[in-house]
């Protein structure tokens, strides 16, 4: 493939014989990929309540998120989340059928600054919002942190309904980082960085209402032409798969909705 690129391709129609430039191939090949990626494994997973639609969220209060303790391997985990009553839990599943391969591979703890890291980038993106009051996580991390040590120990369900009564919150985001591994090498080269992150949004009652999953490791051009040239063809760091991420889960976010750039 990769002569193929250098030269043009000549083909015959009608007994004429046609040249295509190389960069017409180039376009083909980056349509045949965005038409191929959705063959590929999900990125992104929501879902949302049955009766999501009774529920009226103006205000948001996101607690300080959290990251996955235990060492997780740089392939797509068997990871799930409590969904909303109603949804299949397959159905909000990030996993993939078990590999001998994966026995292997070598594993990685999410850094604890991940956690902070992530739950910027989603504040950021949805305190632009029209139609919703977004709390910033420190504040309800103050909150929580007021009550002392027994906070630790309250049921999420507990937690979520006070610190949305304290907040005068309609709902409360939490989110937990489940693998943040930093690009090796440089953008032109090297090992790709892989992140993975769970939403959830609660309300004040302490139904969950909605969850976002995303998970990627940065695939090289010749696997997925369209999404690494998205990435202007190179190998992104953390933090800006992260913030893709982000943009995508939010997409399906059920309330308010984006400022228009």
């Amino acid at each position: 493939m990769s002569n193929a690129m250098g030269r043009t391709s000549r083909q015959s129609v009608n007994g004429a014989v046609r040249s295509t430039p190389a960069w017409a191939l180039v376009l083909l090949l980056g349509m045949s990929g965005l038409a191929l990626e959705g063959c590929g494994p999900t990125k992104v997973t929501t879902n949302s309540a049955p009766d999501i639609e009774k529920y009226r969220v103006k205000t948001i209060a996101m607690l300080p998120f959290e990251a996955l303790a235990t060492p997780q391997t740089s392939d797509r985990r068997d990871t799930e989340i409590l969904g909303p009553q109603g949804v299949l839990r397959s159905d909000i599943s990030l996993g993939i059928p078990p590999t001998v391969e994966r026995q292997n591979q070598p594993t990685a703890t999410v850094p604890a600054v991940a956690a902070e890291r992530v739950a910027q980038i989603v504040y950021g993106k949805l305190r632009k919002w029209n139609g919703l009051l977004v709390l910033a996580p420190g504040e309800a991390g103050r909150v929580v942190a007021s009550w002392g040590p027994q906070a630790t120990k309250l049921p999420q369900e507990q937690l979520v309904k006070q610190v949305a009564a304290q907040m005068k919150a309609d709902a409360v985001l939490t989110g937990r980082v489940l693998i943040y591994q930093e690009r090796g090498g440089s953008k032109w080269g090297g090992e790709p960085a892989v992140v993975g992150f769970e939403l959830k949004l609660v309300g004040a009652d302490g139904k969950a209402l909605w969850v976002g999953n995303y998970f990627e490791r940065q695939r090289p051009m010749i696997e997925d032409l369209a999404g690494f040239l998205n990435r202007g063809g190179v190998f992104v760091t953390a933090d800006e798969l992260a913030a893709y991420g982000a943009e995508h889960v939010l997409k399906e976010f059920p309330f308010g909705t984006p400022m228009e750039q």
